[in-house]
C-alpha cells in the first residue's frame, strides 16, 4: 500500500511516503506566513522517480491545532488531488501530547484505513474537513449593515 501523509503546523511542514513498510519523508522549516511549495517537498521524496501520484493508494493529513490555516491549505491541496484521482483521504486527528511526525502520520493513517470497514467510501474526500476545537471567537458581520454602509459612501 502506498500512503502520501502531510502534516502542517504553521512554521514546519512535513511530508512522507510509504511505500509498504518502506517510508521516505522530508521536513521543512519555513516562517509562518509561507506556504510550502508541493512540487519542492514532493520532490524531495522521489516523485516521478520512485512514484507517481496517481500510485498512491491514500492521502493523509492530520488535523493540526497549532495552525488552522496550514491545516485548511493542506487539506485543500490534498483534497483537490484525492477528488482528482478518485482516491481516499483521511484525516488524522492531532492530539498534542502525542505530537506524531510526519512518518507516525503515514503509519497511522495506514491502520486506521486497513480496519475500517467501508473505508473507501467513509474516506472520501468531499467528507474530510478540517475542525478547530478551539473557539475563534469570530463572528459573522450582519450583511444589512454591510449593504447599509456601502450605499451611504
Amino acid at each position: 500500500m502506498k500512503i502520501l501523509a502531510i502534516k502542517s503546523s504553521g512554521d514546519r511542514t512535513g511530508i512522507s511516503l510509504l511505500l509498504n513498510d518502506e517510508i521516505n519523508s522530508f521536513t521543512m522549516d519555513h516562517d509562518r506566513k509561507d506556504r510550502p511549495n508541493w512540487d519542492v517537498f514532493l520532490d524531495y521524496i522521489g516523485h516521478k522517480k520512485i512514484f507517481n501520484l496517481s500510485e498512491i493508494d491514500l492521502f493523509a493529513f492530520e488535523n493540526n491545532q497549532n495552525s488552522f490555516t496550514a491545516t485548511r491549505v493542506t487539506a485543500s491541496y490534498l483534497k483537490g488531488i484525492a477528488t482528482a484521482l478518485k482516491k481516499p483521504l483521511i484525516l488524522i486527528e492531532d492530539d498534542a501530547e502525542d505530537n506524531l511526525n510526519v512518518e507516525e502520520l503515514a503509519i497511522i493513517a495506514k491502520e486506521k484505513f486497513l480496519s475500517t470497514e467501508d473505508a473507501d467510501k467513509r474516506f472520501d474526500p468531499k467528507n474530510v474537513n478540517p475542525t478547530f476545537k478551539e473557539d475563534t471567537k469570530f463572528r459573522k458581520l450582519n450583511e444589512w449593515y454591510i449593504i447599509e454602509f456601502y450605499f451611504s459612501l
